[in-house]
Formats: C-alpha cells, sequence, structure tokens
C-alpha cells in the first residue's frame, strides 16, 4: 500500500482517501465502533454544514471542551473544511479558566459537553459569544442533532491560513495562543510520516487526550497523511493497552504510559512483538525507564521534541541508534540551534548548554492577539526562542538539559508555576509559596508546592489541596504541598528554586 498522500494540505489526506479508498478503516474504538475514511468524511460534511449553519466562516474560530471521540475529530476536521480555526481546550479546565479563553479567542461557536451547557450559556453570553452547541462522546449532542446531510463548499487551499489555536500557560498567569497554520500542521505530519516510516498499513494504538499537540497533530495528523488506521480509546488503560498491542504496530505515549505498563505483568516481548515503533513525548522519558523498557520488550523507545508553538522539532531516528535521555536530531527541514540565553550569540561548541532555538514550517506564526510578546520570542533571522535549555553533542543529537521560566511539565501537560502560586496565595493563611517540579517517575514531574504560613496561620496540605480543587485544573494541583518557615533567597530577594528543586529532588521516589 502506498505511504503517503501526495498533498501537504490535511484536509485533502482524508479527502482523497476517502475518495479512492472509501471502505479504508480509520479508526475502531474500543467499544468496537468502526469508522471508514468514507464515513469520517459523511461526517465531517455534516459537521461542516452544521458549523456554517451557526455563521462559521473562514478565519473565525471554533472553541471545543469536549470528550474524545471519533465525533471530537470530525469536528476539528471539519472547521478544516470550512477553514475555520479549531481550538480545542484541556476537557479538566474549570468554568473560570474557560471564560478567559472564550473572552480571548472571541469564537463564533463554542461547543462544550452536554452536562456543561446550563453554566456555559451565561460565560458565552458575558464573553459575547453567539452560539454555543453540545457534542458527547457517544455522538449525541445539539450541534449533530442540527446537522445537515449535505456539505457546504469547502475553503480554498490557503496555507498561510490560521488552522488551531493553541492555548499555552504564560509565565505571568495569563495564557498565550498559539496560532498554527495549515502548512505548520500538513509540513509537520508529512515529514514525520517519512522519518517514522509510516505506511497505510500500519495500526496505530491511539489512547492520549486529543486536546494538544501529542494526541491530536503528532499521531492523528500522522494517521491521515499515510493513510492508515487507529485503535480509538478514550483513554489510557494499561490492562486494555496491554490487549490491544498484539493488533497494533505503533504506539505513541507520555512516559506515564510506559511507567505504568512496566508495572503490568502482562507487558513482554511477545505482547510488544508485532509493535514496530514505540513513541514518547510531552514530557522527560527518564532514561531508566528507557532502559528497562528494552530490557523488558526488546524494543527502544524513541524520543522527540516538541512544542505548541512549533509542533515537532527533533526526533531519534528511526534506523539509528536512539540514546537515552536524549530527543535526537533536528527533522528535515528543521533548524535547531544552542545559543547563549543572555546574548543570543550561537554557542559553536558541541555539549556547550544555553537556549534552543528552533526555525522551519512546524515554526508557529506567532501569539493570538498579542504582538510585543510574538515579537519578543522571536529572532529577526526568524528563529523562535524555545525557552528550553539544552546542549547539542557532535552527532547533532539535542538533550534537554532544563527550562527557563520555571515551566513544569507533568504527565505532558504544561504547568507555569506563577498561576498555581496567585492561587495558594489567596488563601487564608499563607503568606508566600513557591511551585516547583520535582522529578517524579510516573509523571516526568510531579507539581509541588512549597509553602510559608503566616505566624499565626494553622495550615494543612490537605486543606490547601481541596481548596485548590475548585480553583485549578486537576493536572496543575499540587501533588504535595510543603511547609517552611522561609523561602531561599537570592542577596537580590529573588526565590532561588533551583535550590528548592535540589531540596527536594528525592520527594517522590
Amino acid at each position: 500500500m502506498s505511504n503517503a498522500v501526495a498533498t501537504d494540505d490535511p484536509y485533502r489526506w482524508l479527502e482523497v482517501i476517502a475518495a479512492e479508498h472509501p471502505e479504508r478503516l480509520l479508526l475502531e474504538t474500543g467499544g468496537g465502533r468502526r469508522l471508514s475514511y468514507g464515513a469520517m468524511a459523511a461526517l465531517t460534511g455534516r459537521l461542516a454544514a452544521s458549523l456554517a449553519a451557526l455563521q462559521v466562516a473562514p478565519g473565525d474560530r471554533v472553541v471545543a471542551q469536549v470528550e474524545k471521540s471519533p465525533e471530537a475529530i470530525a469536528l476539528y476536521l471539519a472547521c478544516l473544511h470550512l477553514g475555520a480555526c479549531f481550538v480545542p481546550l484541556n476537557t479538566a479546565y474549570t468554568f473560570a479558566e474557560l471564560e478567559y479563553f472564550l473572552g480571548d479567542a472571541a469564537p463564533t461557536v463554542a461547543v462544550i459537553r452536554p452536562a456543561d451547557l446550563e453554566p456555559v450559556q451565561a460565560i458565552a453570553q458575558r464573553c459575547g459569544v453567539t452560539h454555543v452547541a453540545t457534542l458527547d462522546e457517544h455522538g449525541g449532542g445539539s450541534l449533530l442533532e442540527r446537522a445537515e446531510s449535505a456539505s457546504p463548499a469547502r475553503a480554498p487551499h490557503d496555507p498561510a491560513a490560521l488552522a488551531a489555536l493553541l492555548y499555552t500557560s504564560g509565565t505571568t498567569g495569563r495564557s498565550k495562543g498559539a496560532m498554527l497554520t495549515r502548512a505548520n500542521l500538513g509540513s509537520n505530519a508529512t515529514t514525520l510520516a517519512r522519518e517514522w516510516r509510516f505506511s497505510s498499513d500500519d495500526v496505530l494504538l491511539h489512547a492520549l487526550p486529543i486536546f494538544h499537540v501529542h494526541g491530536l497533530f503528532v499521531a492523528i495528523n500522522t494517521v491521515l497523511a499515510s493513510g492508515s488506521s487507529m485503535l480509538f480509546l478514550p483513554k489510557f488503560d494499561a490492562d486494555e493497552t496491554v490487549r490491544l498491542l498484539p493488533r497494533a504496530s505503533v504506539m505513541m505515549g507520555v512516559p506515564t504510559f510506559y511507567t505504568r505498563l512496566l508495572q503490568h505483568p502482562g507487558l513482554n516481548r511477545d505482547t510488544a512483538r508485532n509493535v514496530r515503533l514505540f513513541v514518547s513525548g510531552s514530557a522527560p522519558l527518564l532514561a531508566e525507564t528507557h532502559r528497562e523498557f528494552q530490557a523488558r520488550t526488546g524494543q527502544a523507545i524513541l524520543e522527540r521534541y516538541g512544542m505548541s508553538e512549533t509542533l515537532m522539532n527533533t526526533s531519534n531516528p528511526y534506523v539509528g541508534e536512539r540514546i537515552p535521555g536524549s530527543v535526537g536530531p533536528a527533522l528535515p527541514g528543521v533548524e535547531v540551534r544552542i545559543v547563549n540565553p543572555d546574548s543570543g550569540a550561537v554557542l559553536p561548541e558541541a555539549d556547550s548548554i544555553g537556549m534552543i532555538e528552533v526555525r522551519g514550517p512546524n515554526v508557529f506564526s506567532g501569539y493570538w492577539r498579542m504582538p510585543e510578546k510574538t515579537a519578543a520570542e522571536f529572532r529577526q533571522d526568524g528563529f523562535f526562542i524555545t525557552g528550553d535549555l539544552g546542549k547539542c553533542d557532535a552527532r547533532g543529537y539535542v538533550y534537554i538539559v532544563g527550562r527557563g521560566k520555571d515551566l513544569i511539565i507533568t504527565g505532558g501537560y504544561n504547568v507555569y508555576p506563577i498561576e498555581v502560586e496567585l492561587e495558594i496565595d489567596s488563601l487564608p493563611g499563607v503568606n508566600e509559596s513557591a511551585v516547583i517540579g520535582v522529578p517524579h517517575a510516573d509523571f516526568g514531574e510531579g507539581v509541588t508546592a512549597v509553602v510559608v504560613p503566616n505566624n499565626d496561620a494553622t495550615l494543612d496540605e490537605a486543606s490547601i489541596r481541596q481548596a485548590l480543587e475548585q480553583r485549578l485544573a486537576k493536572f496543575k494541583l499540587p501533588k504535595r504541598v510543603l511547609f517552611v518557615t522561609e523561602l531561599p533567597r537570592n542577596t537580590m530577594g529573588k526565590v532561588q528554586k533551583s535550590a528548592l528543586r535540589a531540596r527536594y529532588s528525592d520527594l517522590y521516589k
């Protein structure tokens, strides 16, 4: 079978295969529901017609906070069909967080879970969002109820058109919308399909969420670009994953998936024998996890490096050495350089540690409605300043050694400490706090809060966590809350988070 569809436009992948091979399987759910490329194209057309009836036009934003389902994928593709901009949101975001996103993205339509309809309608009214529609994980909801059978006219292929807006946390507590074009999505998935040797014979075991780069654009776009298929699970479950591995040829996951699989007695060389590629990303994979997985299955996990703003930048090779602790060389067409964080001067010596900067067709066009922030994050020669610290060895393999601005990546999700700190500091009895990421075998990093109580206050870990549960998404909640009389500071009075990370480095071991 063919290895790829001869186009870089994401919607054309579906369109071409649906026309040439309408009965080819695209996905099978954990419940046994099967959807062909032809059926997905028809479903996408119906949803596109429904969105068009709600006045969605090219360039308009469509916000989606919905559960994982085939219909949710069709909603993304329907936006591509219309030339609209898809804005997926983490299902864990609270209503307070959702209000910010609706106000900032200014969507024409917000698609949400049916159970959230009443509170979201009130939020939408405050934010000036005209239409709120619902979609559930079983394909029900008002969006499909109003869907027509006929597809509206497809938007012209414009590579520079905005295809997606991905919100990533900001160091000041304000989330930024990374603007990704159709060309960004198309070129990156085409490159990954080629570099990872995807063909239409492949079956991807998909247990990732679909509201961020990994599960949506890396996994699903690569499947569409190669005409392959998916075993489409609602979430990761170790028992179900081990059961389905013999039917899969590729699995993509976050480090948590692999640590959980290593705890499962059913994972062995026999269950993994048909899988030609295990990919890990979204958070650092511990070198010991890499080595233990290889010893257990005979397979070396392929680790890669990407961001919401850039999609995938580097990858360990499909053929060649996959080095534990490294995210591999730059992908074809992508340039990676290491610079002095202060001066921006390129560090020519191998293994010099500095700021990682990238340039290529994968790099986003800027931050939504934040021209000053966009200008500050790009060099004049077009390189994007990632905020990640790393090094590059003599062979071109990149190593991430730290992150600027104290970003925490836990279970594949980005958490900026300032957002959690602001919520903790607003609680009664709290003098100040510092939130850090501490090495965690299951999540890559565990969100950890170090709190200084007021002199007369009596605080405990459980009450602080309980108070935060209504104010922050679950993945942002501290796994531990520790109490100290004062935070370590340098001579300028700045909290030394590096000292805190060193002090508590063994907390989760």
